[in-house]
């Protein structure tokens, strides 16, 4: 068997035109017309082992989602130096690898992340968003309290069983940790939500700004979406905010490497395989 080697990939896409990063037989993902490139560049079945960060959701955007696979190691040598190039070129304008890096084979891009940061962006100007900004933000029809949001934003943060903001999956956790959930206005007047975790339900960072825009325009009080935490399950009250405002902004990883594989061993401990 050839010898391999792991390589990380940074990548970036506009999520509008993607039914999400899962590979699926008959839509266009992010993960599959990524493969198709890499065969098209390689030779079919070359890279193996694609293995992603955080699995968005349809029409979801990524400015630094990772992934990992591995190749031969002849391979890579032979083409390390224009592979970035050589991607640039064939793949569609919608999506970037941005870096490609040689990392240990005990890395994992899913498993030995540390967190996962979300940013999700909402204009409340009166005439909606800016065109060349409609991809990428959502427009809220009523005035958004930048105090109101944060005070809901800080009954979210901490370790909590999420049930109520996630999508059931069987036999998945809903425990975790949201480190950070603050909202910015940008110099655009945009509002700019940032969350981060450990990991995500799948649809939970959405729920979470469904839950906070309606305590941000005064129709909850600021303490209603803290309160659905007692919820062992969905709650049918919250709306999830629609793809299109949010986007993957950055995964950690431990600094020293040798710290790779104890992490990946913890997670896979902690939870059943998450979706970003």
């Amino acid at each position: 068997m050839d010898e391999r080697i792991r390589l990380r990939l940074d990548v970036s896409y506009d999520g509008a035109g993607f039914s999400g990063w899962a590979p699926q037989p008959t839509r266009r993902t992010v993960a599959g017309v990524l493969v198709e490139t890499l065969d098209l560049v390689l030779g079919a079945g070359t890279a193996t082992g694609l293995t992603v960060a955080g699995r968005t959701d349809a029409g979801v955007h990524a400015t630094g989602q990772v992934c990992h696979l591995d190749l031969p190691v002849d391979v890579w040598r032979q083409h390390e130096g224009r592979l970035l190039r050589r991607l640039a070129r064939l793949l569609p304008a919608d999506v970037r690898v941005r870096a490609m890096t040689e990392v240990p084979d005990e890395f994992d891009a899913r498993f030995s992340a540390t967190f996962r940061r979300y940013e999700y962006r909402v204009t409340d100007a009166p005439f909606g968003a800016e065109p060349l900004r409609r991809h990428e933000v959502l427009a809220w029809p009523r005035p958004l309290d930048l105090a109101a949001l944060n005070a809901a934003a800080a009954g979210l943060v901490g370790e909590h069983d999420f049930a109520a903001y996630c999508r059931r999956k069987e036999n998945a956790t809903t425990l975790r940790e949201v480190t950070r959930l603050d909202w910015r206005r940008d110099p655009d007047g945009i509002l700019v939500a940032s969350v981060q975790a450990d990991a995500f339900c799948q649809a939970m960072v959405r729920s979470l700004v469904g839950a906070m825009l309606v305590a941000g325009d005064g129709r909850r009080p600021v303490q209603w979406p803290g309160s659905l935490l007692v919820h062992r399950e969905r709650s049918s009250e919250v709306t999830v905010a629609p793809a299109h405002g949010l986007t993957l902004v950055a995964v950690g990883y431990p600094q020293d490497p040798a710290e790779y594989a104890r992490r990946a061993e913890l997670t896979r401990r902690l939870r059943v395989p998450v979706e970003g």
